[in-house]
């Protein structure tokens, strides 16, 4: 099993920056893919970014945050950070970090972290 842990999320006012980073331990050579997910206040869990561990972007960002947000992976500390520049309040949500093992895509079967909080303020 991979255990993952996210940190870095907080208050930040509109227009601001906060960069999350998500630290796995365990089996980690057996993931393929690491990525990033949100959940705003009352709705479901949505996509936000992906990566291979080599730092290849898979997919396509989330609509919502292409060109703001930039997803990168640092593979000799075992991590992978989600740059977040120009926040908007529609980006407040719970910032969860996830890992799949090759083959697969992300699901309630993958490896997920507990998540970080990130509020932005108008």
């Amino acid at each position: 099993q991979v255990q993952l842990v996210e940190s870095g999320g907080g208050l930040v006012q509109a227009g601001g920056s906060l960069r999350l980073s998500c630290g796995a331990s365990g089996r980690t050579s057996s993931v393929f893919a690491m990525g990033w997910f949100r959940q705003p206040p009352g709705k479901e869990r949505e996509f936000v970014a992906a990566v291979t561990w080599r730092g290849n972007t898979i997919d396509d960002y989330a609509d919502s945050v292409k060109g703001r947000f930039t997803i990168s992976t640092d593979k000799a500390k075992s991590t992978v950070y989600l740059q977040m520049n120009s926040l908007k309040p529609e980006d407040t949500a719970i910032y969860y970090c996830a890992a799949t093992p090759p083959g697969a895509w992300f699901d309630d079967d993958s490896s997920w972290g507990r998540g970080t909080q990130v509020t932005v303020s108008s």
